[in-house]
């Protein structure tokens, strides 16, 4: 396990890191889930393995601290990821980022571009939402206060995502996912899907096809950024159809 310190007091992102050659991969999880669980079968498969590899940590989640003093926002936690693969000595980094983690990997391209070369978002989320009491995932979240999640409200959460996704959240700070929650859905400024448009690095948007095509996706082709639906899978679709995703992952990075 390697370390480094995000914040002035010291608070530190973790990660598990597999040797191997340049360029880097950083592998990046999405809201309440943990990088080693989501992307070591992805890392090691044979189309995407002998790279290093960082499967890294959000601050607040999985094996990283999780400060009750950070705001959580999708900026702060790119910058704070900003300063883990600055200390790792990682620049041009080829990213491959899952939902909530896909978002905080375009912030992180377009505030620090130096340490981004590529890009592959897995079913990230690119606009702003509205809370939505009720829902799974973030919109759910987002719908209570803090002091009502923290009261109770995470337990409903709980009962709501079911024992795979539970596995990993409960690894998360409870501030740390509400507020991360809050901040995704509220978006960046300018939101994810206009700094992705943006970019001026090779990126591709992968998308599990049975949601059906991607809203925007013409503007987005347009701007260069490749959209490709998997099929057989849902949202985890590293997880889900591990062999389409290698396949599909590794021609966006040849």
């Amino acid at each position: 396990m390697r370390t480094a310190a995000v914040t002035p007091r010291g608070d530190l992102i973790r990660w598990v890191e597999l040797p191997g050659a340049e360029p880097v991969r950083v592998y990046v999880h999405g809201l309440g889930a943990t990088s080693p669980a989501y992307w070591t079968e992805t890392a090691v498969h044979p189309l995407l393995a002998g790279h290093r590899s960082l499967l890294i940590d959000l601050l607040g989640h999985g094996i990283s601290d999780r400060p009750t003093d950070f705001d959580y926002s999708l900026e702060s936690h790119a910058d704070a990821l900003a300063l883990a693969l600055t200390a790792a000595g990682v620049a041009g980094a080829e990213v491959i980022a899952h939902s909530m983690g896909g978002s905080v990997a375009v912030v992180l391209a377009a505030r620090h571009p130096r340490l981004v070369s590529k890009l592959v978002l897995v079913d990230a989320n690119l606009d702003a939402a509205e809370p939505k009491h009720g829902a799974v995932g973030s919109t759910g979240i987002a719908a209570y206060t803090e002091e009502e999640f923290l009261a109770g409200g995470w337990a409903e959460v709980r009962d709501a995502a079911g024992a795979h996704w539970w596995s990993t959240m409960r690894l998360a700070g409870r501030e740390a996912l509400h507020r991360s929650a809050v901040q995704l859905v509220r978006g960046s400024d300018p939101v994810m899907r206009e700094l992705l448009r943006d970019l001026e690095i090779p990126r591709t948007f992968l998308l599990p096809r049975a949601d059906g095509p991607l809203p925007g996706a013409a503007e987005l082709a347009a701007a260069g950024v490749g959209v490709v639906e998997i099929p057989d899978c849902g949202h985890n679709i590293m997880l889900d159809n591990p062999q389409a995703f290698a396949e599909a992952a590794a021609a966006a990075l040849a």
